[in-house]
């Protein structure tokens, strides 16, 4: 028995992923910390702008044009600050918040690719609507995705955004890690996603299972995104094979993100 839900989504490769949905829990905690934020964000503002009108308003009659103008940019600023929030972070932070980085959760797309501008503004309109009579919560204890309204307009799910250990460790080839090195060098190794590595390594963990012709295609197909993805212009060997250039790309985006753990 799992003590949380789980989601599997088959990628345009052909790999299945599986993540772990975040869980109505982990959800109310990281928006309690983003509520928090929010609201000292809009108690400075409020602050500014009582300093602003101190002693100045005695009455509604006493309000002139520039205090109207003043409460005007005041009341958008509160709304600014609590849509811009989630989606400024969101996008810009790869589906997370400050809530939701503390508390390891992140927002991604139905297909498993990281949520945009469009998403987030979406789920960011819809939150006043899920939030009252907490219909929201409602809706993510029921559904078998755990989704809110907002989420389901906006095609994205919120998952956990630490994965698990891969039980079965990968051998990659000396002659691999060499290539490795190299295009440490020449590339933006950091430019791959987290979603990315992850059907890199879906696909070496299972490629022995299947049959020459797919998994001959498939690499191809993977090598040629990967490039991409990486800004690699030139192959640091001549006719170079799939497989060991997807090892390579394996193992420096391992050694890069073991780097950037020893140094923090």
């Amino acid at each position: 028995m799992r003590l949380f839900n789980t989601v599997t989504i088959q990628t345009p490769e052909s790999v299945e992923l599986e993540f772990t949905l975040a869980g109505i829990g982990s959800r109310a905690l990281a928006l309690i910390i983003d509520y928090f934020l929010i609201g000292a964000a809009q108690f400075l503002v409020l602050g500014l702008y009582l300093s602003l009108n101190r002693g100045q308003i005695a009455s509604p009659e006493d309000m002139t044009t520039l205090g109207l103008w003043v409460l005007a940019i005041t009341v958008l600023a509160f709304a600014a600050i609590y849509g811009g929030y989630f989606i400024g972070f969101e996008t810009s932070w790869q589906g997370q918040t400050p809530g939701k980085r503390f508390v390891k959760i992140r927002v991604i797309k139905d297909n498993g690719k990281p949520e945009g501008v469009f998403q987030a503004t979406l789920r960011s309109l819809m939150r006043p609507v899920d939030d009252i009579l907490f219909i929201g919560y409602l809706c993510i204890l029921l559904g078998p995705k755990e989704k809110r309204i907002g989420d389901w307009l906006a095609g994205t799910l919120v998952i956990q955004s630490e994965r698990p250990a891969v039980a079965t460790p990968l051998n990659i080839p000396e002659s691999s890690q060499t290539i490795a090195k190299e295009l440490v060098n020449q590339s933006s190794i950091g430019n791959l996603l987290p979603d990315d590595f992850a059907v890199l390594r879906e696909y070496l963990q299972r490629r022995a299972t299947l049959t020459r012709e797919s998994r001959q295609a498939l690499s191809v197909k993977l090598a040629s995104q990967v490039r991409e993805i990486i800004e690699l212009e030139k192959l640091p060997q001549t006719q170079m094979p799939a497989e060991p250039f997807l090892e390579a790309v394996y193992w420096a985006y391992q050694e890069q993100f073991s780097d950037r753990r020893k140094a923090h």
